[in-house]
């Protein structure tokens, strides 16, 4: 058989050899295995997909507790949950480990106020790691204490705070620190921080708790808190919060 017979015949082989093995490939990507499983995610942006925990759907404070267990006295407001200085901050009932949050806010308008003293709250993962609030629009503080922030451990990315009375939003995936048996954390949670649909905090290592977090068992799931923050330069400060709720991971 000649040289070229056989190159031919060879390259047929090796043809018929690959358009096997993709058709083998393609028999084995459309064999139907687990599924994901189904979720609906809200009817709008922002709003809760049908396997989240609505912790405050502009209708009562019921989710809502104080430390010592007495029911949330925080008023509801034209559909949002209104925090006046000195009536203590509130936790959910429910404990939470790793989840997906979503918080809205609106800061009130302080414009005698500057720094830290201008429109301070927080959201506290499991009462322990705050994410800052504040009116940071034009309102200049130490970074790791501006509005975005995991509160004196990491600056937000950017400044993408709105003007105060408008309503903000924080987007948050947080994942618990994991123990060992002894009870010591092997694993350090982290946390990713969307604020306004802006990326402010990218997955970084929690460091321990923030200040004037709660000293319960880092091992236990814990509740969302939501502060009541008293400032000596104010009287009082009006906090709004709405469409908040959480999915556990």
């Amino acid at each position: 058989m000649k040289a070229g017979a056989v190159l031919s015949r060879f390259s047929r082989c090796l043809l018929i050899a690959v358009l096997a093995s993709q058709a083998l490939v393609a028999q084995r990507s459309e064999q139907i295995g687990p599924q994901p499983k189904v979720v609906a995610p809200g009817a709008l942006t922002g709003q809760p997909s049908s396997d989240a925990v609505v912790l405050f759907d502009g209708k009562s404070a019921v989710e809502w507790l104080y430390r010592d267990g007495r029911p949330a006295q925080w008023p509801v407001i034209d559909g949002a949950l209104v925090s006046k200085s000195g009536t203590g901050n509130i936790y959910t009932k429910q404990k939470f480990g790793s989840a997906q949050i979503h918080v809205e806010f609106a800061t009130p308008f302080m414009p005698n106020a500057h720094g830290q003293a201008r429109a301070n709250s927080g959201v506290y993962l499991q009462g322990r790691y705050e994410i800052q609030i504040l009116d940071s629009f034009n309102n200049p503080t130490y970074a790791n204490g501006s509005a975005g922030s995991l509160y004196g451990q990491y600056p937000p990315l950017v400044n993408v705070s709105r003007p105060p009375r408008e309503w903000q939003t924080y987007d948050i995936v947080f994942h618990a620190p994991k123990c060992g048996s002894d009870g010591k954390i092997e694993t350090p949670g982290a946390v990713t921080v969307l604020y306004n649909g802006v990326l402010v905090q990218d997955n970084v290592t929690i460091e321990g708790r923030t200040t004037s977090s709660d000293n319960t068992d880092v091992c236990d799931d814990g509740p969302l808190m939501l502060q009541d923050h008293y400032h000596p330069d104010v009287k009082e400060t009006f906090m709004q919060f709405r469409n908040i709720w959480l999915r556990p991971l």
